[in-house]
């Protein structure tokens, strides 16, 4: 982001990056609880107006995502059921929808593994090399962008992850380290506008679909 504090500090829309976030989760009527995971030497996280919800919780981050994800596991097990559903979300992703968990809830409540939001991939796919030549045209049928949520058991993603960590494997969400465990989950598809915030040109894009978003309500 070429910016002096971390992207989910950004100003957006009237509050930051992360409050849009958080509070999506945490007036969700199905959501119980939220866990923020921090870095431990965060010191923006104090200036939040978020810290008094008695349904949010702080973990520590870690080296990788994996790591820090499976450090809020950790906060949840003495909160929640082994067998519970838990739904890890990327802070950058200020633009979820309530409707888009609603549909990952409904889909996967009886799912035997659990999944994720998706994006079917629309535009033509290409390989290319490290200087930029194409190497060939990859279909693109049954690709998917990957988002989150990512909705699965508290017990079996902390296996998973766990074997992660152990093994010193590299995943990038979720999804990736329960197919390692052996299990499929299931694409769900939701809106395209649940962009993570990557670029600066990223933040004008979402105040326009938080203001969209706004607007449809």
């Amino acid at each position: 982001m070429g910016t002096a504090i971390p992207k989910q500090y950004l100003p957006l829309h009237g509050s930051t990056v992360i409050e849009h976030t958080v509070r999506c989760f945490l007036n969700h009527p199905r959501i119980k609880g939220v866990v923020v995971v921090i870095a431990p030497h965060d010191v923006h996280w104090d200036q939040i107006p978020l810290k008094g919800a008695p349904s949010l919780f702080i973990a520590e981050g870690g080296a990788e995502r994996y790591h820090s994800v499976l450090n809020g596991l950790a906060k949840l097990a003495g909160i929640a059921r082994s067998r519970d559903w838990v739904l890890v979300h990327d802070a950058a992703r200020p633009c979820v929808r309530h409707d888009d968990i609603d549909h990952l809830i409904a889909t996967l409540a009886d799912h035997p593994v659990g999944g994720l939001l998706g994006v079917p991939v629309s535009d033509t796919v290409k390989r290319a090399d490290s200087q930029g030549n194409v190497l060939e045209t990859v279909s693109r049928a049954g690709l998917w962008r990957a988002l989150t949520p990512q909705m699965f058991r508290l017990d079996d993603l902390t296996r998973a992850l766990g074997h992660v960590v152990e093994n010193n494997l590299l995943v990038t969400d979720e999804a990736a380290a329960m197919e390692l465990a052996g299990f499929s989950p299931c694409m769900v598809s939701g809106h395209a506008d649940n962009i993570k915030i990557t670029h600066p040109q990223d933040l004008v894009l979402a105040e326009l679909y938080l203001k969209q978003q706004e607007n449809q309500q």
